[in-house]
């Protein structure tokens, strides 16, 4: 479980979080929406332990600045970072290194496969592509099988088969009770799997929906989202 209280981040005199509350049950995918920015990605960085902040923030029940909060957390950023000179393979024995994985290789081929670059085994980082590089970073990520899992833009950049087999790595994620926060600005990418949406503007939370609520107010998310982002004009 995913729990953000009373987060405010600020860069100078620049407020980009102000007052941030919402919780990711285990289980629950939720997603957070919002124009660019809205402050999406810096409380996807508080909550990785990036950036420091004020307020409070939980990794099934742990400071997220503990070793068990990080051992439990998945990040998978925007933009791959990626060792230039690790082979797509050495970056999965490091993962399996710095985690103190056993029994890590079934996984870590399978990963491999299902966003086909288990050819691309020896490929230096430097020499892939933008694709390949954030195919190869959502491997990384996930291959600690973490509980409470960010995704920053996680789509931009995949090709249509990488699109499809990470949707259903999410959906299989849900079902093995991770949290699961996607932060995007892309509605259609997360519109057939998303429980919860928050809605941020102006560095606030300015809605939050569950799915359920949606359907049972005929309200939707799309017209929720361009009436709180862009008002009347």
């Amino acid at each position: 479980m995913l729990s953000v209280r009373n987060v405010t981040k600020k860069y100078g005199k620049l407020l980009a979080n102000d007052n941030i509350n919402f919780e990711v049950n285990a289980g629950e995918i939720s997603v957070l929406l919002g124009p660019n920015g809205a402050g999406k990605s810096t409380i996807i960085k508080c909550i990785a332990g990036l950036l420091k902040f004020q307020g409070n923030i939980y990794i099934n029940g742990n400071g997220n600045k503990s070793l068990q909060a990080k051992r439990d957390l998945g990040y998978i950023p925007e933009m791959p970072s990626l060792y230039d000179m690790l082979t797509v393979w050495e970056h999965m024995e490091f993962i399996a290194r710095a985690y103190s994985l056993e029994n890590w290789k079934e996984t870590a081929e399978t990963f491999l496969d299902r966003f086909e670059l288990s050819d691309k085994k020896k490929k230096l980082g430097s020499d892939l592509s933008k694709g390949m590089q954030q195919k190869l970073s959502i491997c990384c990520g996930l291959l600690p099988r973490p509980k409470v899992i960010l995704f920053d833009e996680p789509m931009v950049g995949l090709d249509p088969h990488a699109i499809k087999e990470l949707k259903n790595i999410i959906m299989e994620l849900r079902q093995e009770g991770s949290a699961i926060l996607i932060s995007t600005h892309m509605l259609d990418s997360v519109d057939e799997f998303w429980d919860s949406a928050n809605i941020m503007m102006d560095g606030k939370i300015a809605a939050r929906r569950t799915r359920n609520e949606i359907a049972g107010s005929g309200e939707d998310l799309e017209t929720l989202f361009f009436t709180i982002t862009e008002g009347d004009r």
